[in-house]
């Protein structure tokens, strides 16, 4: 898309040329479901009522709406934009099966730290009060990770117990 880009619409100034590009780059992303010629054309028509209106997008069109190379060169790239947003939606499971990968690296990579980091006082101090609370003995905690863990099982264990009470109570 970019070699392309690079060969079309040289006789327009560089902002102008940068400004039509993303608005038709914008069009082919929004309508996955129509034709690039359906798009040109649908673009065409939308450029020639703005201007009936006195309304356009871009003044500068005027000169080149109807000329045979504008019309090639912009379903060139319009052609060219399709295929991009084609491969990207092709490599789209792809990338989300990277991203979960990363997302469980970093997982493993905290609690890899975490096991190395001493418990903090909150942690603690809530270990204990479970172990009063369930009448549980305490265990010596040596780690932030293992004390979220034995906290989770404390809260998981007894937590099962107390709705399978309910459950025998209905």
């Amino acid at each position: 898309m970019y070699q392309i880009k690079s060969q079309i619409y040289l006789e327009m100034t560089k902002t102008q040329k940068s400004a039509l590009c993303n608005f038709l780059r914008a069009l082919v992303k929004k309508s996955p479901e129509l034709s690039v010629d359906d798009i040109l054309n649908k673009f065409i028509e939308d450029e020639e009522y703005y201007f009936e209106i006195n309304n356009p997008h871009f003044e500068f069109l005027k000169d080149y709406l109807d000329s045979n190379k504008f019309l090639e060169e912009t379903l060139l790239f319009l052609k060219e934009c399709r295929k991009y947003y084609d491969y990207k939606k092709k490599q789209e499971p792809i990338i989300q099966a990277q991203k979960e990968f990363e997302k469980k690296k970093r997982a493993f990579l905290r609690e890899v730290k975490m096991s190395k980091e001493q418990p903090t006082k909150k942690q603690l101090y809530y270990y204990e009060k479970l172990c009063k609370k369930y009448n549980l003995e305490k265990k010596e905690l040596t780690s932030k990770l293992e004390a979220r863990d034995e906290i989770d099982r404390i809260l998981n264990e007894y937590t099962r117990d107390f709705e399978n009470i309910d459950e025998l109570g209905d």
